[in-house]
């Protein structure tokens, strides 16, 4: 996949109100995450790295205990392990996320939603 046409990657639910597409390669993998106004994802932490940037509206992120508003053009970076959480703030926001090595729950998600071939 070279080129990324996001409105034909189905989206799926990782939080209520809280959606992403997660294209990916070998090594990395790009998730569109999409927040409803309110939605949450509640702290956890994962082995991947993760960076970010926001595209649209704002998010309050917490990482590592620390907490920020970050408005479109911002980014953040996060080493594996640490503890992180996001709202959507003032409104629904955009963020573009991206792992290495590639999230396999993610891929197993978003697996879920493709026919078999036959």
């Amino acid at each position: 996949m070279s080129f990324i046409d996001w409105e034909q990657i189905p989206p799926n639910q990782v939080a209520p109100g809280v959606h992403i597409r997660t294209p990916y390669g070998k090594n990395i993998m790009l998730s569109r995450v999409e927040f409803d106004e309110g939605a949450v994802v509640p702290m956890h932490n994962h082995p991947h790295e993760q960076g970010g940037i926001m595209l649209q509206g704002k998010m309050k992120f917490t990482i590592d205990g620390e907490t920020r508003i970050v408005e479109p053009g911002e980014s953040f970076i996060i080493p594996g392990g640490v503890p992180h959480s996001a709202e959507a703030v003032d409104g629904p926001c955009v963020a573009l996320d991206i792992f290495s090595p590639i999230r396999e729950d993610y891929v197993e998600l978003a697996n879920r939603y493709i026919p078999p071939v036959s």
